[in-house]
């Protein structure tokens, strides 16, 4: 059960980068590293005008957000739910204590120890070691 509430609650981020259509690198942690094609070129004619041509690399952040609201009220439920709530924990808690009462009986005034005539280890000369 914790650990449904810790994975639910959770938040994580991916950082990813892509070259053209195929990913390079991915982090969980830090910044994805690039493949060191991202910087755009220049390139110039011979107007000497610049024109700047368009990277194929990109960089994409996959964003997780965890559930923050974990608060649940017992008034929120209905009038049924609330019923089936009360009904369980009283019967889990009464069964639990007669249990207890009907085992601590039986274990002190029903058993008894067996009788021991002799000690079978030391007449068998068997010791462990």
């Amino acid at each position: 059960m914790a650990l449904l509430v810790l994975l639910t609650t959770m938040s994580f981020s991916v950082d990813m980068h892509f070259c053209g259509e195929t990913l390079v690198d991915f982090s969980f942690v830090k910044q994805a590293k690039t493949c060191g094609m991202e910087q755009s070129e220049a390139v110039s004619n011979s107007a000497k005008s610049t024109l700047t041509k368009n990277s194929c690399c990109s960089d994409k952040q996959l964003l997780v957000e965890g559930q923050d609201n974990l608060n649940s009220h017992f008034e929120n439920l209905t009038f049924e739910q609330q019923t089936l709530f009360v009904v369980f924990i009283q019967t889990y808690f009464g069964i639990s204590e007669s249990i207890r009462e009907q085992t601590e009986f039986t274990a002190s005034a029903e058993y008894h120890l067996p009788f021991v005539s002799q000690n079978r280890l030391v007449l068998h000369q068997t010791f462990l070691i």
